[in-house]
């Protein structure tokens, strides 16, 4: 089996831990993103280029996210940061989870990408969310939201958070918009702060074409997984819709609902 390696160098545990999962996985060719493959005085090499069987990602979920954006290969995720809610094993499972790993003893889980497009050009799909947002602090935008052509959103306020259900458990999900269990195919649009009591997050199905618009040109921001952004005018349309590509996670079993109260409401039952 060939893996890659993506190592969040910042975190200071990092590369410790990537050490530890590189012993594990002696007597197997594993490719170092750069970075780590410096630390580690080896060859390295860009992510968009390995070509391997398994990703294994040292680091948070914006680790896994970056690995998504520019690698096709499945991920085997190890948390050295905090909360790490995509993640998989942490230092303390590692040796088992690795284990398990080269007996084959996983299952593939597969999530839906989320396609952008600004004014016709294509970013990088998200796992998560893409965010759609005014450039500049405290100046909020009109935007109207259109489902299959039919507007479903027409308010002002900051942004607009269109995300997948892994991402409404991350930004959607402090904005108000609720937890989709992953099996269901849909997507979740919920407004920034907006300037409307009334204004509530809508979630539509996956299948559908969702299309942002400012009323007013004005410069926005649009962000996929807080990875890549692009400056807009304000006068793009941005259409986003369920991507071909599926994004494909180790997984040892342990459930969608069981890793959100252990995560996020802090009490495993």
């Amino acid at each position: 089996m060939k893996f890659g390696m993506s190592v969040n160098m910042n975190i200071p545990d990092g590369p410790r831990i990537a050490k530890r999962a590189l012993d594990l996985l002696d007597g197997h060719e594993v490719l170092l993103e750069k970075e780590a493959a410096d630390r580690f005085k080896v060859k390295g090499y860009d992510i968009d280029d390995m070509d391997v069987d398994m990703m294994v990602t040292v680091g948070g979920d914006g680790t896994i996210l970056r690995a998504l954006q520019h690698n096709h290969a499945p991920v085997f995720s190890i948390n050295a940061g905090d909360l790490g809610f995509l993640t998989v094993v942490s230092e303390e499972e590692l040796d088992e989870g690795i284990e398990s790993l080269l007996n084959g003893d996983y299952e593939l889980e597969e999530r839906t990408k989320l396609q952008t497009s600004v004014g016709g050009k294509r970013m990088l799909d998200a796992v998560n969310e893409t965010v759609v947002h005014t450039a500049h602090v405290a100046k909020i935008r009109h935007f109207q939201v259109f489902v299959d052509g039919e507007m479903a959103v027409n308010v002002r306020a900051d942004g607009i958070v269109i995300a997948t259900p892994t991402g409404s458990t991350c930004y959607a999900m402090s904005v108000g918009a609720p937890l989709i269990d992953p099996r269901v195919e849909a997507m979740v649009i919920a407004p920034m702060a907006p300037f409307k009591f009334a204004a509530r997050p809508v979630v539509v199905p996956a299948s559908s074409v969702i299309s942002v618009r400012c009323v007013r040109p004005k410069e926005c921001v649009v962000v996929v997984d807080g990875q890549q952004e692009m400056l807009m005018d304000g006068n793009e349309v941005v259409e986003l819709k369920a991507s071909p590509e599926k994004a494909r996670f180790v997984s040892f079993g342990k459930g969608f609902y069981a890793r959100t109260r252990e995560k996020l409401m802090g009490t495993l039952c």
